[in-house]
């Protein structure tokens, strides 16, 4: 799928229908010629060591004079605050993606926490787009777009909030990678909880799978990361243990494994552009954090954590946590 019949399933026209009103004809939702043209333009300007530093100064800036000043005045109230850590990680995305990407400021962590539409927007429409893919036939969702009712009548006026919000919006590092303890922590936590859950491509032609199995032309395959990551014939009977020395070897350097058994960012041609960058920023983002603070789980008996349906993976009821700042005696 990945690799070597790389071109005989691609994502598919059903799956770029289901995310075509959200995603348009972008790189994540087109194949072919489209895809390979976009592809190549990305790839030569993330290449660029100007662009690398851009993002790093817009990460940074927001480490910096957002989250850290809004962490330090919620350890620092006279008053015991819960803070959902994952509305607070979503928001610093958010406002680096949106900065990086387009040039605006969504200002999603500013102190007050502001309730951004765009934001709101954005969210929602990836929730309803994600939702077709579970309707028993897409005739449904078709429907319900065709006559502007129930969930795609929301989907239409996301994405119309979306755009105005962008409109408004856009009218008006070399040290991170040997830290290699971090990185092996990093990677063993998408092991387990791997942003994207699950990838479907869809059979060009007829075919079989490396076991022999027959897929028929027009079948749709999906491989799953989380699934994967907790398979004990790739990982061990160790498989559903945090143990990030997985990823170190004996000389106490980080080693990364195979894409085809670890598709957290794909594999294969297709692999994610933006791997690295995001590997330094959530690097960045966690030295930042655990050099100041001490995140304790507001509920930590009774937390099990549940995904919410999307196209990326979150917890159901975010991640409750109280924040202390560590004693600097």
């Amino acid at each position: 799928m990945l690799k070597t019949r790389f071109d005989n399933f691609p994502k598919g026209k059903n799956f770029s229908t289901i995310l075509g009103d959200f995603l348009g004809k972008g790189i994540f939702n087109v194949d072919g010629d489209l895809w390979r043209f976009q592809r190549k333009m990305a790839s030569l300007e993330l290449r660029r060591n100007s662009i690398k530093s851009f993002a790093f100064d817009v990460m940074n800036n927001e480490i910096q004079n957002r989250l850290i000043p809004l962490l330090a005045c919620v350890a620092n109230s006279k008053d015991e605050i819960v803070l959902d850590l994952q509305d607070v990680f979503r928001r610093f995305s958010f406002d680096s993606i949106c900065r990086f990407s387009f040039g605006l400021d969504p200002k999603c962590l500013e102190l007050s926490l502001p309730i951004s539409q765009f934001a709101i927007s954005f969210d929602l429409a990836s929730q309803l787009s994600a939702q077709r893919a579970m309707h028993v036939s897409p005739k449904v969702w078709k429907i319900k777009r065709f006559f502007n009712i129930g969930s795609e009548r929301k989907l239409k006026k996301a994405i119309n909030n979306e755009v105005v919000g962008l409109n408004q919006q856009l009218t008006s590092c070399e040290q991170l990678r040997e830290l290699h303890y971090m990185q092996a922590c990093v990677y063993e936590s998408m092991r387990l909880y791997p942003p994207i859950q699950f990838d479907s491509k869809f059979c060009l032609d007829d075919d079989f799978l490396p076991d022999g199995t027959s897929v028929k032309k027009g079948t749709r395959v999906t491989y799953h990361p989380y699934a994967m990551g907790r398979m004990e014939e790739l990982w061990g009977v160790d498989c559903l243990e945090f143990k990030p020395e997985r990823w170190i070897n004996k000389d106490g350097v980080f080693i990364d494994e195979n894409p085809f058994k670890y598709p957290v960012f794909q594999a294969g041609v297709r692999v994610c552009l933006g791997k690295e960058m995001s590997i330094v920023e959530l690097k960045s983002m966690t030295l930042s954090f655990f050099r100041r603070f001490h995140v304790e789980l507001a509920h930590p008996s009774h937390h099990i954590p549940r995904f919410s349906p999307g196209l990326t993976a979150s917890f159901r009821g975010g991640l409750p946590v109280f924040v202390r700042e560590i004693n600097s005696t």
